[in-house]
């Protein structure tokens, strides 16, 4: 019995291994990796091969831009199309333009073109060349922010503040009428005034009033001493 027991345990001796591995850590992290012993770094470090670095060039350090300002003729026939619309346009508005929509903006510039009217928008330093050393150099302040012009060939203020009203982001600014500039609370009182004709017909109406004063100042007299004699004439009837 003794020898059995003892042949079972040696073939599971035999069978069994000397050595059992368990590994504990989860997956190894590549993008990540774990740092080195101190050891196996200065060995690593130590060890790196050491390549020859290539001779610099001085045009790598030499600068490639410098600070003078390359005239564009683009935009000296911007700045004339700018000059242009000035010269020939007999109303202006100048807007200050908030944050805005591109498609809403462009709505904008579909309606008031139907009106005849033409919204358009430039650079600072476009503006500055076209209307600068010129009559219009006083409105340059008004180019400082983002902004929108608004030209027309003739004048339609009240029709421009209609349809301005009903976008907020543009903020009206000053405006011009026939040359002649107007701040932002005289160009609303002048959208506020009768057209030429009825004005026309006010002038009319006043000039016939003055001639109608004048001929009467100058027949009163004469009427006062007829309606007296009338009067002597009558009581006279009247004595006899």
């Amino acid at each position: 019995m003794t020898q059995l027991i003892k042949r079972d345990i040696l073939q599971l001796v035999r069978h069994a291994p000397l050595l059992q591995f368990q590994r504990f850590r989860g997956k190894i992290n590549i993008q990540r990796p774990r740092k080195p012993h101190y050891d196996r770094a200065l060995v690593a470090a130590v060890t790196q091969p050491q390549y020859p670095k290539p001779n610099k060039t001085n045009t790598c350090f030499e600068k490639r831009y410098t600070n003078a300002q390359i005239d564009n003729p683009y935009n000296d026939i911007i700045a004339r199309e700018v000059r242009n619309w000035f010269d020939h346009s007999s109303m202006v508005g100048i807007f200050h333009l908030n944050s805005m929509k591109a498609e809403d903006f462009f709505d904008v510039r579909v309606q008031l073109h139907k009106q005849g009217m033409h919204l358009k928008s430039y650079g600072q330093k476009i503006i500055n060349k076209a209307i600068k050393d010129s009559r219009y150099e006083a409105i340059l302040p008004l180019f400082d922010s983002r902004h929108c012009i608004v030209f027309a060939p003739h004048q339609k203020v009240g029709l421009l503040l209609r349809t301005t009203r009903k976008v907020p982001q543009m903020v009206l600014l000053a405006g011009m009428v026939d040359n002649t500039l107007l701040s932002r609370k005289d160009f609303i009182a002048y959208a506020q005034l009768p057209g030429i004709q009825a004005a026309q017909a006010e002038l009319v109406n006043t000039l016939n009033i003055s001639a109608r004063s004048v001929v009467q100042n100058l027949e009163t007299h004469q009427n006062n001493f007829v309606n007296i004699l009338e009067h002597y004439a009558k009581c006279d009837e009247n004595k006899k």
